[in-house]
């Protein structure tokens, strides 16, 4: 993958979203309106999505990228649910999507339909059809943060910022997408991946709205609650 200004801003925005979430969790002790569910869910994403680290080398850059990715995003989940005083703050009760069930799960299904239909049972592979999961599953999951964050109405400034940074990557990617279908000729175009990170980023548009709103403001930063 070719890197350019808003892959760069993307892979940043990406890496600060995971260094404010483990800062936030240092500094204030608690995983109050934080989902381990979606840490799980990007877990999954990673670890199907980076399986070319036993197969491939793309360059010290990528390789660094993918091992921090996945590494911090472990840490952040043994951290809530095993580390003390942090994981007697998790609130279960809140947190209460069913990720495996109705974010993995159909991931999967989506992922084998859209793999057989794209290169049929003769031309089936097993770390395609990994990726095509991965890329599924990473529009929907946040989907638990964000149910998380609506429960809890009021979101604390580093658990914004998370989300908030985290949402951006997605954004720029979508920058980086345009902007290399202009300027390489033979790029070649990935639509399930441009459907994906449109979706990703449309669950986005209503934490986006109030968070923007709430730094104009200079307020606190709430969402509308479903309790």
């Amino acid at each position: 993958m070719g890197m350019n200004i808003f892959r760069m801003a993307g892979d940043m925005s990406h890496l600060f979203s995971i260094i404010v979430l483990l800062l936030r969790l240092r500094v204030a002790k608690n995983a109050q309106g934080i989902s381990v569910k979606t840490q799980e869910l990007y877990l999954a994403v990673f670890l199907t999505r980076y399986l070319d680290l036993f197969t491939s080398w793309f360059g010290l850059y990528n390789t660094v990228m993918k091992i921090v990715y996945i590494c911090s995003t472990a840490a952040i989940i043994y951290t809530i649910r095993y580390k003390e005083p942090i994981k007697t703050t998790y609130d279960k009760s809140q947190d209460s999507f069913l990720h495996w069930q109705f974010a993995a799960a159909p991931s999967a299904v989506l992922a084998l339909i859209v793999h057989l239909i794209g290169s049929g049972i003769k031309g089936f592979n097993v770390l395609e059809l990994l990726w095509t999961f991965s890329i599924i599953l990473e529009s929907i999951a946040i989907l638990p943060q964000l149910v998380v964050l609506q429960r809890y109405g009021e979101v604390e400034n580093l658990t914004g910022n998370y989300v908030f940074f985290l949402g951006a990557y997605r954004a720029l990617y979508i920058l980086n997408w345009v902007y290399r279908s202009q300027v390489e000729p033979h790029y070649r175009h990935h639509w399930l991946t441009y459907i994906c990170g449109i979706i990703q980023t449309i669950l986005y548009a209503d934490f986006f709205y109030y968070y923007i709103k709430s730094k104009r403001k200079g307020g606190k930063f709430s969402l509308p609650t479903t309790k």
